[in-house]
């Protein structure tokens, strides 16, 4: 092992006695591991498969099982899963709630799952909700924005801000962006990036009014690769949009904002956000500033990547202590 020949390394410097290198070695063997990560995404991992094998085995057998049974069937289970969840759910609290286990979290999160197969089936068997589909994705983020706050799960937060940009898309171009495949002149990018822009702000605001203010990780997180995402995709298309026009200078900003955040935060991951799509930008209007048969093009990409070399090197400085 690697600390036997540490432990045997400082000895033979004189740093350790042998009775002192004797007692390191054996509380390094006979020490607990920690499994609690394994466990965590091994728990993960089966309530997708268990999601979607119950898909699955619908769709083979549906003729022989029978519609109410599978009706039933899953609503029973996300009712057991919710009134577990309940059963040990903690008093609520704008701050951080104290943990009430592994196991009501992930069941939680399993009736979620199982709440969107059921409204999918119902959906797709008897038409609940007809062709209102803004109404089918505007229920499931209603739902998963309230059950994330009183439950304290940023997973299901993150599910109902999915469910929430799904309902707002359908709101803004039905389908018909998707049919014609043309995102930008039904107005999705202009829309994406304010969702974006909102979710980013919803998150500076729970910091700052410390409401639930570790879900401000999640919200600026999906909010900013949102807004950034669509921003530069209305940046390198060829389609002329309002929102491409002001495209480079609004990545910058946006990019800026992570990059100052990162640095309060210490966050390597908005860094790494910042830095890549600040240079995408920047990349960009050099080309439309520059020729391109310019000798400076020549000493562009050599001159980048040694910068990004240098940011990843002075990265831990760039970010700070915590």
């Amino acid at each position: 092992m690697v600390s036997d020949e540490i432990l045997i390394d400082l000895q033979a410097k004189g740093l350790l006695s042998p009775e002192q290198t004797a007692v390191i070695g054996n509380y390094e063997h006979t020490r607990p591991f920690s499994l609690h990560y394994e466990l965590r995404t091994v728990l993960y991992l089966g309530i997708v498969l268990l999601s979607g094998g119950l898909g699955v085995l619908l769709y083979q057998h549906l003729d022989d099982i029978g519609h109410s049974v599978i009706v039933a069937a899953i609503s029973g289970l996300m009712a057991a899963c919710f009134a577990y969840a309940v059963r040990h759910q903690s008093p609520f609290t704008w701050e951080q709630a104290p943990r009430a286990g592994v196991v009501p979290d992930y069941l939680l999160l399993l009736g979620c799952l199982l709440f969107l197969t059921l409204e999918g089936y119902l959906q797709a068997q008897y038409e609940l909700f007809g062709t209102r589909y803004g109404l089918a994705v505007f229920i499931p983020a209603a739902l998963f924005f309230w059950l994330a706050y009183r439950f304290d799960h940023r997973g299901v937060l993150s599910m109902a801000i999915t469910a929430l940009a799904s309902w707002i898309g359908l709101s803004i171009a039905p389908l018909s962006a998707f049919t014609e495949n043309n995102f930008f002149r039904s107005g999705l990018g202009g829309a994406a990036v304010l969702l974006g822009l909102a979710l980013m702000g919803a998150g500076f605001v729970s910091e700052q009014r410390n409401l639930k203010r570790h879900f401000a990780f999640t919200y600026l997180s999906l909010g900013s690769n949102l807004a950034l995402i669509a921003t530069t995709a209305a940046l390198l298309s060829s389609e002329p949009t309002l929102l491409g026009t002001i495209a480079a200078p609004l990545v910058l900003l946006l990019s800026g904002f992570l990059i100052w955040y990162a640095r309060r935060t210490h966050s390597y991951l908005f860094l790494l956000m910042g830095a890549v799509y600040g240079y995408i930008a920047f990349t960009y209007l050099f080309f439309k500033l520059f020729d391109s048969s310019s000798e400076l093009l020549t000493l562009y990409f050599p001159f980048t990547t040694f910068v990004i070399i240098l940011l990843f090197v002075k990265a831990k400085e760039i970010v700070g202590k915590p």
